[in-house]
């Protein structure tokens, strides 16, 4: 079941999400299946992190994505997946990265919670 957000939380993420591309839950585990390079980013709070996660993801949330993105991945042209519970804080956070010049900005529509109703593998802790 989708979290329920607040009205104007909800009306910033579909403004922002008419500047975002996104990607399905389906079209990014065919990415990971294929082994495209791509570098994939969880933005959600640490303690979502630890409880699980994609394969292959790298952790940066939401709160500082903006401050450390340029050393986590300094190309602006680098393949980028965000995701987050659902698909609202990745789009967030994916209008800032092309905001700071990032090109190549993709948001996973539906987040983890797309993921798990798919049944589709996670990483435990860490």
């Amino acid at each position: 079941m989708a979290a329920r957000h607040s009205p104007r939380f909800e009306k910033l993420c579909e403004d922002v999400k008419k500047n975002v591309r996104e990607l399905t839950v389906d079209n990014v585990k065919a990415k990971l299946d294929k082994k495209e390079k791509f570098h994939l980013v969880d933005v959600r709070e640490e303690s979502e992190w630890a409880k699980d996660h994609l394969p292959q993801a790298v952790h940066l949330g939401k709160g500082v994505i903006e401050r450390d993105i340029e050393k986590a991945i300094p190309q602006t042209d680098a393949p980028i997946i965000l995701y987050c519970g659902g698909g609202f804080r990745s789009a967030l956070a994916a209008e800032n990265l092309q905001r700071m010049g990032y090109t190549n900005v993709w948001s996973m529509n539906g987040g983890i919670r797309g993921w798990r109703e798919k049944g589709f593998p996670l990483v435990k802790g860490e």
